[in-house]
């Protein structure tokens, strides 16, 4: 492995490694360019033998359904970076996506995930279940598990105040299933989305006539 990898695995500095390598605690071998590389059992076994004190790493990620929502997501930010700072955390990165807890490719959860498999992150920091997925969490959780990374829940249940984004990811949910069915371009599939819109608006009317 190069010293970079090295270093990101076991959270280290270079010039630790490089104190580690004179000292003879991990070994190394030298290329035929006359670099060194750390062979990976060396790196299992200061992992997990030795006992190596370093930061924990964190990501802070944040997330909101629409753009209407930015100042609940700075409070997010706000409040995790708090919480990591009271944690003793060293925060590698902060996160956001601005999208349904339903989709896949946001960009912040891509960008979250590369990380996780390069083991530059050790925990991972919401304040909610439904930040990082609106549905499927424990298989998330399984994943980074695989790398050693866990995922760490500030609060508990969702707080009560989310119909809004609750209804959004229904919306999200009839979109793809018509999409399904009728193809994500047909008309019918338009028609059917704006129907349930309006179905909803119209049970929102008749909550507040009530």
């Amino acid at each position: 492995m190069r010293p970079r990898e090295v270093c990101q695995r076991l959270g280290i500095s270079y010039s630790t490694l490089s104190r580690w390598v004179r000292e003879g605690r991990i070994r190394a071998v030298r290329t035929a360019g006359g670099k060194f590389r750390i062979p990976e059992s060396e790196v299992r076994r200061i992992a997990e033998g030795l006992p190596v004190s370093r930061e924990v790493r964190a990501i802070i990620y944040a997330r909101v359904s629409s753009s209407n929502q930015r100042s609940d997501l700075e409070r997010q930010v706000q409040y995790l970076t708090e919480y990591c700072t009271s944690k003793g955390y060293k925060v590698v990165d902060i996160l956001s996506d601005v999208a349904s807890g339903l989709k896949t490719d946001r960009r912040g959860l891509l960008r979250l995930f590369n990380y996780v498999v390069n083991r530059q992150v050790d925990v991972v920091v919401v304040t909610y279940r439904d930040r990082l997925t609106r549905f499927g969490f424990e298989y998330l959780e399984y994943f980074f598990k695989q790398y050693g990374v866990r995922v760490e829940v500030v609060f508990g249940e969702e707080p009560k105040d989310v119909h809004q984004e609750l209804v959004e990811d229904l919306v999200e949910i009839v979109t793809s299933f018509a999409g399904k069915i009728y193809g994500m371009r047909s008309y019918r599939k338009k028609k059917l989305v704006e129907r349930f819109r309006k179905l909803l608006e119209e049970v929102e009317r008749d909550e507040r006539g009530n």
